[in-house]
């Protein structure tokens, strides 16, 4: 065993940080259009770790001149392990009881995150973070925990191998700036605008400079080796280095966009180096930051922060799929579910990683097996090892045993999946077909009163003066799966329509497209818009994509029906607030049009159904034609 250090100190502001950390996460998740930069609470964890980490190992290096290896993962061990093996088992064991649909794969799942290579699964297997309609996992989140437990096995290794043959602390850091700069680098040179980002979302390569910039900044500032009595003006320099670095953290949390350019080519940098300056003022004793980030409150969820973490996925993804009605009271949802996961953290911490962290395995064996001797009355023990029994045995049934019958959910979702595969093959050929016909970029004006009306009869059914007019009528159509499930259906109703449409697209992705199909002369006269069902419209998207069209073309932009989340209510007020600045757009309201209508859909209440896709095609024939808007 390595000796106990005798200079560390337990800096409170790092609970602190660990909260800010962790609210920006659950924000992000719950209310994306309030804290839309809260993703980046990871990063802030990833350099939280990276610090703490490599501090502990260098004070360790020079008080005894070695690293107990073995010893720091066994202490990694007893940190992480229990509880995520709790969560992993548990949530296994509610999805064989109440959503079976989710058992496809959850052998490799658990695997990969027992191994930490679960990120990698996550990218081999192109599963998008952004796309908040595919099949709902609810460990999507534990990527991170795979990228620091890889970190966590290769980093003691490393530090040895730098102080035994480097040693000159000054030139590791900058070594350690360097890989910093080529990670982030590699992370801007992967990305590409308008495409999915989550290969460099997720993968360890693309976002290892947050821990190397922690992890540098250990060899420079050991806390142990900080003075705690400064002048007076390096003291206020260092708070107010420490405040900004804090606003722009909280600024970033505030306006970035997860799916934007900038956060992919130097934003998650910005903040992750933001981020090691706060840690650095917070870590230092002469400095007033620690006690800024120190009270009660940042204490307690600080210290929960790992479970709350690690349960929050899992909570959001079941409670979604009890609860149906979330867009229309989004903050009270929001509320219980956060009182939920609180809950939750705070049981795992009291019982299962604050007893476990510093208790041998052997001993837990031990107690347990004299709890069950005649004559011994520990019914707490006993009553937690008959559930965690039970919840063992019911998740390795779960793991071990497919789903024998798909459920409607189940089927439903592999069904939407290959509508929307194959309507993109065909959108493609369609496409290209449209590619070798010049489309004017001159806008014309959409149809007058009288032609509106000779395009339907008096039941509303297309007049010959309504077909040949569909069939003649460009458009460009951008969208997200929710076009892409109704791209057949469309170009049956407008022939010329090119469709530029991908599952889990956002709002944030249209400008990049619009301005690349104006470009290429590929703009039409007639522009039509499906997006807000993965996430809010950012009113500078919104003002991007009508400048990129401009004045002169139509915009008939479709509402969203997401009844399931929390921004359909939001993303439909901007659009409807959008109408009076805008002339030339018109919201199809396909909300109100489709709303209780549950036949329409399939079980994500998102999507429309074949019985749907009629009424779905209908509906944007009547709003282009002049009759739905």
């Amino acid at each position: 065993m390595s000796k106990r250090l005798k200079n560390s100190r337990y800096i409170t502001g790092f609970d602190g940080i660990r909260t800010l950390a962790v609210v920006g996460v659950i924000f992000y998740h719950l209310l994306p259009g309030s804290i839309k930069g809260g993703f980046l609470g990871v990063p802030i964890f990833f350099v939280v770790s990276g610090y703490l980490i490599t501090d502990l190992m260098l004070q360790e290096w020079d008080q005894n001149g070695y690293i107990g290896i073995k010893d720091f993962y066994t202490r990694r061990i007893h940190r992480l392990y229990p509880a995520l093996v709790a969560m992993i088992f548990i949530t296994t064991a509610y999805i064989t009881l109440f959503q079976r649909a989710l058992l496809q794969h959850i052998r490799d799942v658990i695997i990969t995150n027992l191994t930490y290579v679960y990120n990698w699964y996550e990218i081999i297997h192109h599963q998008s973070y952004f796309d908040k309609f595919g099949t709902p996992s609810p460990f999507t989140h534990l990527w991170s925990l795979s990228i620091e437990g890889q970190f966590y096995l290769i980093w003691p290794v490393v530090v040895v191998l730098l102080m035994k043959f480097v040693k000159n602390k000054t030139r590791i850091f900058w070594g350690l700036m360097v890989l910093a700069m080529s990670s982030a680098m590699l992370m801007a040179g992967l990305y590409h605008p308008g495409q999915d980002p989550s290969r460099v979302y997720y993968g360890t390569d693309t976002r290892m400079f947050s821990i190397l910039l922690g992890a540098g900044l250990a060899f420079i500032w050991p806390s142990s080796k900080l003075k705690k009595n400064l002048d007076k003006g390096f003291r206020w320099f260092l708070n107010g280095v420490g405040i900004a670095a804090l606003i722009g953290i909280l600024y970033m949390f505030a306006t970035v966009n997860g799916e934007g350019t900038f956060v992919y080519r130097g934003g998650m940098l910005i903040l992750s180096i933001l981020s090691m300056i706060f840690v650095a003022t917070v870590a230092h004793p002469g400095a007033d930051m620690n006690r800024l980030m120190t009270n009660k409150i940042f204490d307690w969820i600080g210290k929960r922060s790992y479970g709350i973490y690690i349960y929050q996925y899992p909570v959001m993804v079941f409670y979604e799929a009890a609860v149906k009605n979330i867009g229309n009271h989004p903050w009270l949802n929001a509320l219980i579910e956060i009182a939920i996961i609180l809950v939750i953290s705070d049981l795992s911490y009291r019982f299962i990683e604050r007893p476990l962290r510093r208790t041998e395995f052997k001993k837990v064996a031990i107690k347990i097996r004299d709890s069950f001797k005649r004559g011994t009355r520990n019914w707490k023990v006993q009553l937690g090892v008959l559930a965690a029994t039970m919840i063992f045995g019911v998740a390795a049934y779960g793991a071990i045993a497919e789903p024998k019958q798909q459920t409607s959910a189940q089927a439903d979702g592999q069904q939407l999946e290959k509508k929307i595969a194959k309507n993109e093959d065909e959108v493609k050929k369609h496409n290209e077909e449209l590619k070798n016909q010049k489309m004017s970029s001159v806008a014309s004006s959409a149809t007058s009163s009288q032609s509106k009306q000779a395009y339907f009869d008096k039941n509303g059914k297309l007049t010959p003066a309504g077909q040949k007019a569909a069939q003649s009528m460009q458009i460009t159509a951008v969208g997200d799966s929710v076009m892409a499930d109704a791209a057949s259906t469309l170009q049956k109703e407008f022939p010329k329509m090119y469709i530029n449409a991908k599952v889990g697209r956002q709002a944030s992705a249209a400008p990049d497209i619009l301005q690349t199909l104006k470009n290429q002369n590929q703009l039409a006269p007639n522009v039509l818009l499906s997006l807000g069902t993965n996430g809010t419209i950012e009113q500078s998207d919104l003002d991007k994509i009508m400048s990129i069209i401009g004045k002169d073309r139509n915009v008939y932009w479709l509402n969203v029906h997401v009844p399931t989340r929390s921004w359909q209510n939001e993303v439909n007020s901007t659009l409807n607030n959008a109408k009076k600045k805008y002339p030339n757009l018109h919201v199809l309201d396909w909300y109100d049009y489709s709303n209780g209508k549950t036949d329409w859909f399939y079980a994500d209440n998102v999507h429309p159904n074949e019985n749907g896709l009629k009424y779905y095609g209908d509906f944007v024939l009547h709003g282009i034609l002049g009759q739905g808007n």
